[in-house]
Formats: C-alpha cells, sequence, structure tokens
C-alpha cells in the first residue's frame, strides 16, 4: 500500500509545508478563472523532484493520472484569463453555495502555485477524496458497514467553499457526483429483480425436481411390481392357453365388475380349455363371485365384518407358529425363499389376519401353502378374501378345526371310493397297511401344493373355485388309478410309500392335462354324500356297541337317543338342503313372474291408450252419421254382445 498510493507522513508533510506559508484569508481568489474538474481530472501533473524530501510521487488515481514529461510553471501576474493553471495537488469539496446549493469543488494548491498566484489561502479541512484516500491507505479498523454509515454523513455534512470562482464547466461533475446513488439504486433493483428471478427458478426447479422424483418413485414400484410378478409366475403351465381363449376370457371378466350372472356351463367349456396365468387370479376373483350370486351363507356362518388392516394392527397367539412354517412353505420357490423377504412378510401377514379372524380354526399346518398359492397369483388383501371364500363358503375351513372329524371323514370317503372303483388297488394298499391318512392326508391339507408343481396345482385351484370341495377327490382318485400298475409293483410298505410321496408327484405334463380332463369328466357327488352319511352311522354302532357292555341303564339310553337324534339331524339336514334348493327354484320363479308382470302391466296400459284413441274416434263418427244409422249401429252393438256367433250371420245381410 505504501508503494504504490503513498504514505500518510508525505501527506501530512505536503499539508504542513503549505501551511508555513503566510496567507491572508481576506484575499480575492486568482484572476484567473479555476479549470473544471473533469479537465483538471485528466491534465498532465508535474512530478515532483527527486532530490526534495518532502514528496513522494503519487500513484495514478482517477483524479491525478501521471505524467510521462516533467512541464515548468511561469505563471505571472498578467497572464490571461483563458490559460488554464496546473495544480500540484489538487482536494475538492462539496458545499452548497449561496440560493442554489450546488456542489463546488475546492482545490488545495501546493506552495508554489499559490505563491505565483498572489493569493494566500489558509489550510481547510480533509476532503472527501482525501479521507478516501486514508481509509485506503491506512490499515482499515471499522467494518464496511461503518464506513457506508460514515460515508453517507460525510456526504450530508457542509463542506468549504473553494477559493476559486466556480464556473459553468462544473456542471457536468456536479450532476455526475449529484446521480452517483442512482446507478446504485439501479443496481439495486436490478439486483432484486434477478434475485427474484433466480428465486422463481429455484422453485420451478425444485418443484419439477419432485414431480420427477414421484414419478420415478411410481416407475420403481412398477417395475419392482413387474419384477415381482414375473417371479410370482415363475412356474410351467399345465395346459397352453390360446388367444381365443383369451379373448373370451376378458369378455367374461367385465361381467365380473357389472356383477351379472353367466351360464356355468359356458364357464365349465371355457375353464377346462385353459386358463391364462398372467389373469389367473382375476379369474379365481370372478369363479367366486359368480359362485356367491347362486349361493348365500347363513348368517351363523359367515366370517366376521373385519377389515384386513384392522386385523394387521392386532397381535395373535399363534404368532411363533406362523413364524416356524415360514422356511417350510415353497422353501424353492424364489419368492419365498429369501429369509424375512417380501413374499415371507405377505405371507406372514395373511395367516396372521385369517388366526385372527378364524378363532376356532387359528393357524393349521397346510394353510400356508393354500395362502401361498393366493399370494402368487394376487395382492394381499385379494388372497385375503378369496381364503375367506376358501374357508367359508366352500366348507374348507372343517377339514383345519382342532377334532380333525371332516379330515377323519375325508380318509374315510377317499378309501370307499377306492373300495368301490379300483378294488385291487385297494387291497394291495390294505394288505402293506397303508391306510390313506399317510399319503393322502397332506394332499387335503394343502390342496396338493406342498409335492406337486405349481402348474398342477394352479389348475386344480381352477376347479375347485369352480366345483368346491369335491374336487379333491377326484384329483385324487385320478392320480391313483392313473398310477395304479406302478403302484402294484411295489411289494413293500417302504417303497409304497416313497413312490406315493416322491415318484408319483413327479409327473410330466402330458399326464397332468390326462388327470385335469379326467377331473372335469368326473362326476362323484352322490357318492361322496352317500359315504359321509355311512360314516355317521358307523360311528354310532361303533359308540352303541361300546356302551352296551356297560351296565348303567340310563347312560345306554341317552347314547341311544343320542345316535336317534344324530341320525335325525341327518335328515333334518338332507332335507333342509332340498328345502334351500326348492327355495332357490321359487326364488327363480318369483322372478320370472314379477318380470311377466310387469310386462302385463305395460301391456293393460298400451291397451287403455288404445281404447280411449278408439272411443274418441267413435264420438267423432257418432256427430258425423244421422241418428238413423247410429240407431241401426246400437242395435247390432247389442246383437253381437248378446250372441257372438251370429256375427257372421249378421255381417252377411244387406
Amino acid at each position: 500500500m505504501r508503494g504504490r498510493l503513498g504514505s500518510v507522513d508525505s501527506f501530512e508533510r505536503s499539508n504542513s509545508l503549505a501551511s508555513e506559508k503566510d496567507y491572508s484569508p481576506g484575499d480575492s481568489p486568482p484572476g484567473t478563472p479555476p479549470a473544471s474538474p473533469l479537465s483538471s481530472a485528466w491534465q498532465t501533473f508535474p512530478e515532483e523532484d527527486s532530490d526534495s524530501p518532502q514528496f513522494r510521487r503519487r500513484a495514478h488515481t482517477f483524479s491525478h493520472p501521471p505524467s510521462s514529461t516533467k512541464r515548468k510553471l511561469n505563471l505571472q501576474d498578467g497572464r490571461a484569463q483563458g490559460v488554464r493553471s496546473p495544480l500540484l495537488r489538487q482536494s475538492s469539496s462539496e458545499q452548497c453555495s449561496d440560493g442554489e446549493g450546488r456542489k463546488r469543488t475546492s482545490s488545495t494548491c501546493s506552495n508554489e502555485s499559490l505563491s505565483v498566484g498572489g493569493t494566500s489561502v489558509t489550510p481547510r479541512r480533509i476532503s472527501w477524496r482525501q479521507r478516501i484516500f486514508l481509509r485506503v491507505a491506512s490499515p482499515m479498523n471499522k467494518s464496511p458497514s461503518a464506513m457506508q454509515q460514515q460515508d453517507g454523513l460525510d456526504r450530508n455534512e457542509l463542506l468549504p467553499l473553494s477559493p476559486l470562482s466556480p464556473t459553468m464547466e462544473e456542471e457536468p461533475l456536479v450532476i455526475f457526483l449529484s446521480g452517483e446513488d442512482d446507478p446504485e439504486k439501479i443496481e439495486e433493483r436490478k439486483k432484486s429483480k434477478e434475485l427474484r428471478s433466480l428465486w422463481r427458478k429455484a422453485i420451478h426447479q425444485q418443484i419439477l425436481l419432485l414431480r420427477m422424483e414421484k414419478e420415478n418413485q411410481k416407475l420403481e414400484a412398477s417395475r419392482d411390481e413387474l419384477q415381482s410378478r414375473k417371479v410370482k409366475l415363475d412356474y410351467e403351465e399345465v395346459g397352453a392357453c390360446q388367444k381365443e381363449v383369451l379373448i373370451t376370457w376378458d369378455k367374461k371378466l367385465l361381467n365380473c365388475r357389472a356383477k351379472i350372472r353367466c351360464d356355468m356351463e359356458d364357464i365349465h367349456t371355457l375353464l377346462k380349455e385353459g386358463v391364462p396365468k398372467s389373469r389367473r387370479g382375476e379369474i379365481w376373483q370372478f369363479l367366486a363371485l359368480q359362485y356367491r350370486l347362486r349361493h348365500r351363507l347363513p348368517n351363523k356362518q359367515q366370517p366376521p365384518d373385519i377389515s384386513y388392516k384392522e386385523l394387521l394392527k392386532q397381535l395373535t397367539a399363534q404368532q411363533h407358529a406362523i413364524l416356524v412354517d415360514l422356511g417350510r412353505t415353497f422353501p424353492t420357490h424364489p419368492y419365498f425363499s429369501v429369509q424375512l423377504g417380501p413374499g415371507q412378510l405377505s405371507l406372514f401377514n395373511l395367516l396372521k389376519a385369517y388366526s385372527l379372524l378364524d378363532k376356532e380354526v387359528g393357524y393349521c399346518q397346510g394353510i400356508s401353502f393354500v395362502a401361498g398359492v393366493l399370494l402368487l397369483h394376487m395382492s394381499e388383501e385379494q388372497a385375503f378374501e378369496m381364503l375367506k371364500f376358501l374357508m367359508y363358503d366352500l366348507g374348507f375351513r372343517k377339514q383345519y378345526r382342532p377334532d380333525m372329524m371332516s379330515l377323519q371323514i375325508q380318509m374315510y370317503q377317499l378309501s370307499r371310493l377306492l373300495h368301490d372303483y379300483h378294488r385291487d388297488l385297494y387291497n394291495h394298499l390294505e394288505e402293506n397297511e397303508i391306510s390313506p391318512s399317510l399319503y393322502a392326508a397332506p394332499w387335503f391339507l394343502t390342496l396338493f401344493a406342498s409335492q406337486f408343481s405349481l402348474g398342477f396345482v394352479a389348475r386344480v385351484f381352477d376347479i375347485i373355485f369352480l366345483q368346491g370341495t369335491e374336487v379333491i377327490f377326484k384329483v385324487a382318485l385320478s392320480l391313483l388309478s392313473s398310477q395304479e400298475t406302478l403302484i402294484m409293483e411295489c411289494e413293500s410298505f417302504e417303497n409304497i410309500v416313497e413312490f406315493l410321496k416322491s415318484t408319483l408327484p413327479d409327473m410330466n405334463t402330458s399326464e397332468m392335462e390326462k388327470i385335469i380332463t379326467q377331473v372335469f369328466e368326473m362326476d362323484i357327488s352322490k357318492q361322496l354324500h352317500a359315504y359321509e352319511v355311512e360314516y355317521h352311522v358307523l360311528q354310532d354302532e361303533l359308540q352303541e356297541s361300546s356302551y352296551a357292555c356297560e351296565d348303567s341303564e340310563p347312560l345306554e339310553k341317552l347314547e341311544r337317543a343320542n345316535s336317534q337324534l344324530k341320525r335325525q339331524n341327518m335328515d333334518l339336514l338332507e332335507k333342509l338342503q332340498v328345502a334351500h334348493a326348492k327355495i332357490q327354484a321359487l326364488e327363480s320363479n318369483l322372478e320370472n313372474i314379477l318380470t311377466r308382470e310387469t310386462k302385463m302391466k305395460s301391456l293393460i296400459r298400451t291397451l287403455e291408450q288404445e281404447k280411449m284413441a278408439y272411443q274418441k274416434t267413435v264420438e267423432q263418427i257418432q256427430k258425423l252419421l244421422p241418428a238413423d244409422a247410429l240407431a241401426n249401429c246400437e242395435l247390432l252393438l247389442r246383437d253381437l254382445s248378446c250372441n257372438p256367433n251370429n256375427k257372421a250371420k249378421i255381417g252377411s245381410k244387406p
């Protein structure tokens, strides 16, 4: 700072030298008019002598540009007024003039220039330019805000007048100095506008970024959903579905949204042709809706009306059993194989919700496979609704009760079917002491999902949603009958069990398709009902025979009465089923009668309108015809009303 701009000591030394001269404060200013500040700013200044110890060469500023050559000043008293006098050092200050309030510049000349002019001026206060110079040259102890505040105060102060007379050439600089604040204000306005525009751009960009993030999240969610759906449906389908069948299924699914009854024979034939893997979940929901439109559960058998989300908020006592079975459910499938992955978590939620909904059943081994098959084709809430349909509407929850009575009845029914339709196979299994509970219990409890391929299990589920619980018996019977020769070749207990548990499920697609076609063609509903009644009768007889050995006669009487009541209960159940069928038929007839009634009412209305029109025409005809003709017409009408058979004879008379 000292090398370029000069030191403060040199500046003070120059002021002290100027003050040593004797100046008279009352003298008039020199006769030569001073140059304007703008013109004087760009004049060449004489450089100080290198020998002089008081002054140092000044650095280049706006008001003191450097001079390239040294010039000597010879000022005389008789000098013309038009000649401008160069100044060694110049300081200008602002002050309001008398009456006009202009800003003037006072030039403080050096010692030599003032002595030559013949005037003596007293030293004045430091000008605002010198004050700026002092701030720059000396170390700043004040903050920029304090300096700006001090500048504002200095500008408002009254500065001393210049000893030189003002000229008109000062006005451009005065205007320039007076308008110094305007560019700053303009710049501030520009800066504020720019900041506003920048804020607007930033806000718009932030909004766009948020929207893009939301869209990216949606795309990622859809991508994850597609990926998870692809992983879910990663199984080989049994029976290819043609494009025509897919188009017809799309038309049927429109009726599902409109809740319209469809012809069950058409659905049966369409289901036999195949089901597209991508639409299988929607088709199951469609079949459940068609079943519910035709069959209504009694109020006592309906599940509690609790939503899926509310059930998830509760705690279940079956949590440990559910967590243990998560890793055992479809352990090789990629959707369920990841420990505590999305598949296992959704399966846990579904099983937990059902255990809270059905307090009697709770959780039983086998339900996890059924729930897993549903989750592979639909969302959690949809799978929960379909699980309720299978358990309550179709009646699968009976086989999961703690007493397992329904499962025992099913095992008896399967053995009776084998006894009646495949006697050799039945005898072979009995000789090796292989009961149906050894191989068929997991088939019934998991609906074949624990041992067979998913493509085959999906086709079994298709038929279950259409026909109900009897499908399990059909599939089991067709499986055993198709492999009867191979089972007969197995001679030991271990070989038969190994074949039924490992070899039988490992079938090719052609054999699976044959079994599915056999299931569609079979009808064993009557036999199953008869076997169930037979089971209950045999159970009652065994109980009576066991109690016959006892001596207590009142107990025997009570048991007999109980057995009779059970038989009556079975008869009443059969009658109740017949009554339900009759009620459904009567309801359908009632609907037909109501439609006919509406049609008849509409016909009656049209006939009444025609009658009114005919009456109007008759009245008009009566006005136009003479009285004789009217009398003849009335006679004819009376004859027709009395003897309608003589209409032709009367009409033939002239």
